[in-house]
């Protein structure tokens, strides 16, 4: 008891310090000070639709203010963020086997990109499903079989984004499939990728009902899932009150929320931090009102750090690019203006101490 009551302690002063950073983006020292450890993984999203080079279906983005090839000779990650360290590649749907990545047949898509991938060190995650996007597998082999076609050594993981229309049939049965490859490649992660709110009104309210069904599932699983995470979309939280965020002043303190969120999820399904992730959008989030600023990476990377939460993400790699804001989210910009090419991408990167 005494245990619990002094971690509850540090876990309050740190928020205490690190608010002071969600009111006037200042970047608190902590966060600078601490390296984050080889297992917390740092994948901003690729958003693969965004500058892609449809003629050669090559990856590409835009981020640096100059359209360059995401690997290879002259590329975003040679010349620009050598210590990306990974990606995260969104999305693919449909059934697997069948998958398509916006349009583009699998083979297609893995051809072009991903022994690209594998010959430049850049670590990956295949992501699957999106906002708009179903993947299903209806087999433990056919799910097999689907992670063997993008496999290199520089695969990390297989992530699930569960917002659409999912039966509860389908969850049940991606997380067979998690729980029956999982010994095949002890290496790779699963995450399931969920929307979330984060009240701060004693509800612990997060999850929605989808979500609940894949949280359910994967604690129901036998065999049970081991190489799990759940990463919570920390963003767009809807009308700005405390039974959706964390309110200062009149709005959702996005780096504060996202550590709501995750001690909603621990609280109310016992999720161990180190099963737990964490994606914020950066800048204008799709919700007036709500943007994510430097002071908020901060927060949120330290506490990740302090607390050994799995992952850190963004969404997405080629909206860290300032653009006047426009009233509406951009998917090739921040809308965030006055800041400068890869600043979140920096921030994130220096406060992991990489």
């Amino acid at each position: 008891m005494l245990a619990k009551t002094k971690n509850v302690l540090e876990r309050s002063l740190l928020a205490i310090v690190v608010c002071t950073a969600c009111i006037t983006g200042a970047v608190p020292s902590q966060a600078k000070a601490a390296t984050a450890p080889a297992s917390l993984l740092f994948s901003p999203y690729k958003d693969i639709t965004v500058d892609m080079n449809w003629r050669t279906n090559t990856l590409q983005t835009a981020a640096s203010g100059t359209s360059l090839p995401l690997v290879g000779s002259g590329s975003f990650f040679a010349t620009q963020e050598p210590h990306l360290g990974a990606v995260t590649l969104s999305f693919a749907t449909g059934a697997c086997g069948s998958e398509s990545w916006a349009g583009l047949a699998a083979a297609a898509f893995t051809s072009a990109n991903i022994g690209a991938l594998s010959t430049a060190g850049l670590n990956y995650v295949i992501s699957t499903g999106g906002a708009g996007g179903i993947f299903t597998c209806a087999t433990p082999g056919a799910f097999a079989s689907f992670i063997a076609s993008y496999y290199t050594p520089q695969m990390v993981g297989v992530d699930f984004d569960i917002e659409s229309s999912q039966t509860q049939a389908e969850i049940q049965q991606l997380v067979a499939d998690v729980a029956a490859v999982q010994t095949q490649y002890p290496n790779l992660r699963f995450s399931f990728t969920l929307a979330t709110l984060a009240a701060s009104d004693g509800s612990h309210a997060g999850i929605n009902l989808l979500g609940q069904e894949v949280v359910q599932a994967i604690q129901a699983s036998s065999p049970a899932i081991t190489n799990y995470t759940i990463n919570l979309m920390a963003m767009d939280y809807g009308k700005a009150s405390t039974a959706s965020c964390v309110i200062v002043g009149s709005v959702c303190a996005m780096g504060q929320s996202a550590v709501q969120a995750v001690e909603n999820l621990e609280y109310t399904y016992g999720v161990p931090a180190s099963h737990i992730e964490v994606t914020p959008m950066i800048g204008q989030n799709n919700t007036s009102g709500e943007i994510t600023t430097l002071g908020d990476v901060d927060t949120v990377t330290s506490y990740a750090i302090a607390n050994g939460l799995a992952g850190l993400h963004y969404w997405s790699l080629d909206r860290d690019t300032p653009c006047a804001k426009k009233g509406s989210v951009s998917s090739s910009c921040n809308s965030v203006s006055g800041s400068t090419p890869l600043q979140y991408t920096n921030e994130f990167l220096l406060d992991l101490g990489r």
